[in-house]
């Protein structure tokens, strides 16, 4: 449930900005449409993360713990939907202007968050195939036959890789500060979960490939 709230709200609030409601630009500018397509496209990315969010959670995700506390979910939902609402507004402003080089930018920027969101998805499905069986045996991630698990032999996290890679191209498409923000806290945080899982599979598995980092292939 926290998960689920977490996630449905982001796509609720950005909505909310996206079609303009009246009391966020004013009535004059009241469900209006942005004559920049990279702002349509950019609800269709930001949109298309947060389902795929919650396609994983219902689907996916294989939780180690039934509950969560309470605390929980006020601290998370205040962190997802308020960010959210922060770059929307920006995203989606009257006065937004389109990034500097123009489709270029913008097309690549977009190949880029597809190829992530699907490294993302794919190493959630590895993740969860390590748990298939309802075996209690502790195993390590290892690459498949997908090439997005490929990233298994250099890093111990590579949904994080692929998670910040995404933000970090819909930050190139939007050219917008805080979605640029929104990508430095949670590269941050993703860090600091890749570190202790990283050292938790060291103090685990004597046979743990010592050639993986945390996060970032051969620097952290």
């Amino acid at each position: 449930m926290v998960f689920l709230t977490e996630y449905a709200g982001p796509l609720f609030v950005y909505f909310l900005f996206y079609f303009r409601m009246p009391f966020f630009y004013g009535l004059a500018k009241a469900f209006t449409s942005s004559p920049h397509s990279v702002v349509h496209l950019a609800c269709c990315c930001h949109s298309f993360h947060y389902i795929k969010r919650l396609i994983e959670t219902i689907f996916v995700h294989r939780f180690s713990h039934g509950t969560m506390p309470l605390k929980s979910i006020v601290k998370n939902c205040f962190y997802y939907w308020g960010f959210a609402a922060w770059l929307a507004y920006y995203i989606n402003h009257p006065l937004y202007t389109p990034p500097s080089y123009g489709k270029k930018q913008i097309s690549l920027s977009m190949i880029m968050f597809l190829i992530c969101e699907t490294g993302n998805f794919s190493i959630h499905i590895a993740l969860s195939n390590l748990k298939i069986d309802g075996s209690r045996s502790r195993r390590y991630p290892f690459p498949t036959r997908n090439p997005f698990t490929w990233l298994f032999f250099f890093v111990s996290c590579p949904n994080y890789t692929y998670e910040v890679g995404s933000w970090i191209s819909f930050t190139v498409m939007t050219q917008c500060v805080p979605v640029g923000l929104f990508t430095l806290i949670g590269f941050i945080q993703m860090t600091i979960w890749a570190k202790e899982k990283h050292h938790r599979y060291i103090r685990e598995f004597k046979d743990y490939p010592r050639i993986r980092m945390s996060i970032i292939p051969f620097l952290l």
